[in-house]
């Protein structure tokens, strides 16, 4: 099993940044992928960004520019740095972790990060 912890999420300004961080723990594998998506009240669950083992990664569009993933493979933790928040970003953002023993993923429960003045 993996458990997946996420943390940094909260209230920030427009235009301002928050770093959200998610540790996985318990049966890890080497070659694995992580990533954030987020879910806005009444929208579908979407992709933010991905990031591989290897550091490969992956963005939607709309956070390109703004929006860094990163990861400690150490640690077994990944992050997100957002950067210019949008009121648009609004959403509970949730942590996911995959790999070849792990066919069906993990996720976490969730950050809620309100982009508000």
């Amino acid at each position: 099993q993996v458990q997946l912890v996420e943390s940094g999420g909260g209230l920030v300004q427009p235009g301002g940044s928050l770093r959200l961080s998610c540790a996985a723990s318990g049966s890890i594998f080497r070659v694995n992928a992580m990533g954030w998506y987020r879910q806005a009240p009444g929208k579908q669950r979407e992709l933010v960004a991905t990031i591989t083992d290897g550091g490969s990664t992956n963005y939607q569009d709309s956070v390109k520019g703004r929006f860094t993933i990163s990861r400690d493979n150490a640690k077994n933790t990944v992050y997100l740095q957002m950067n210019s928040l949008k009121p648009e970003d609004t959403a509970v953002y949730y942590c996911y972790y995959r790999d070849y023993v792990h066919p069906e993923g993990y996720w976490g429960q969730g950050t809620q990060v309100t982009v508000s003045s």
